[in-house]
């Protein structure tokens, strides 16, 4: 399983990097893990979040 940093989810998704940390700060968006002082995230847990969009639901897997 491989890990992104914040930078490496902000180029995948064309946002700024304060935006994956504000998605991250709301509980909104892909889920990361703190390791240490840096925020990884699991591409398992990128293709579950885009999915879950994909289906029409939330970042939670919740219908909108």
């Amino acid at each position: 399983m491989g890990y992104l940093t914040t930078a490496e989810v902000a180029e995948r998704y064309r946002t700024a990097e304060s935006t994956v940390r504000y998605w991250r700060q709301t509980g909104k968006g892909p889920r990361g893990i703190k390791i240490g002082k840096r925020v990884l995230y699991a591409e398992a847990e990128l293709l579950r979040y885009e999915q879950n969009l994909a289906q029409g639901r939330d970042e939670w897997g919740l219908a909108v």
